[in-house]
């Protein structure tokens, strides 16, 4: 069975409609897939027909922006109730900010001499719940400045270049435990990508463990294969669920091929298992995994 964990639809900053992002996943031999949109279930509902018609597994998911000690962190929800009202404001909340902060990025590229409009940035985006840097940075990409995202981030976007802008983000300690409230679990998002040990340690990660965290994402393109075995370990040592997948975002980004990673078939079931008793636990109607 291969099981990717972790991929982008149009509904945030892929380039793919969820039916699309489906169909590339049954063609990529998948047989469970999870999107994982930024802070929207907006595209369950598409996703979920798809997956259905092309029969294989969808699980429900989103990835939330969160901060711990003033460091972005990306928290991946799977199988939460997405109308459980402290979750729906507090990702109102994050939306809110990150649309925000468009005119503020634009105004800052535009001051250092890059021709760029938000009406181009938002006619790029289409219908997404968010707009964001990615969406930025394909306009860029539209517009010639830059070949690709991966430039527009390095050489303007990222934290220390010209047009990085500050945004609110969720406590990731917050986070987990609304979460868990809305009856799904969690999992730490490329944990030790972008530059992280030293923020999210292992101490760190076992304070997370005791208020709810539910595993660890270790097999990913941004951990060497020293990161992804010592995360393997701290993983099995706090009795976390360990998840690989590919945080495809389509043609948003390079080296991301759907299956690239893949999660262990009874590390899925332990991921189902504990979404399942969280969802006991809190009482609420939670979405069901979309079964081939």
């Amino acid at each position: 069975m291969r099981i990717d964990l972790h991929t982008h639809s149009r509904a945030s900053d892929g380039t793919q409609t969820p039916a699309d992002l489906m169909t590339a996943a049954a063609r990529a031999g998948l047989d469970v897939v999870a999107l994982t949109d930024h802070d929207t279930a907006e595209g369950w509902t598409e996703a979920a027909t798809a997956a259905r018609g092309l029969g294989i597994t969808l699980v429900p998911g989103m990835e939330i922006s969160t901060e711990y000690e003033g460091r972005a962190v990306h928290l991946l929800a799977y199988l939460p109730d997405p109308g459980y009202p402290p979750l729906v404001e507090a990702l109102t909340r994050v939306l809110a900010a990150r649309n925000a902060r468009v005119p503020a990025i634009v105004e800052r590229l535009v001051a250092h001499g890059v021709e760029i409009t938000v009406e181009d940035v938002i006619a790029g985006a289409g219908d997404a719940a968010a707009v964001g840097r990615p969406h930025v940075a394909d306009a860029m990409v539209a517009k010639g400045i830059v070949e690709h995202r991966d430039q527009a981030f390095a050489q303007w976007l990222s934290p220390g270049r010209p047009g990085h802008v500050m945004r609110y983000s969720a406590d990731l300690r917050e986070m987990i435990g609304l979460v868990e409230a809305a009856g799904g679990v969690s999992v730490l998002a490329h944990v030790w990508g972008r530059h992280l040990p030293a923020t999210l340690d292992v101490p760190v990660i076992a304070e997370l463990a005791d208020l709810g965290l539910g595993g660890l994402e270790v097999d990913h393109q941004d951990h060497d294969a020293d990161a992804r075995a010592r995360l393997r370990e701290v993983a099995v040592d706090l009795d976390l669920v360990i998840t690989g997948s590919s945080d495809h975002h389509g043609l948003g980004k390079t080296d991301h091929d759907l299956g690239c990673n893949l999660t262990d078939p009874h590390q899925y079931d332990r991921l189902l298992d504990r979404a399942a008793a969280a969802a006991a636990r809190s009482g609420r109607t939670t979405p069901a995994v979309e079964n081939a």
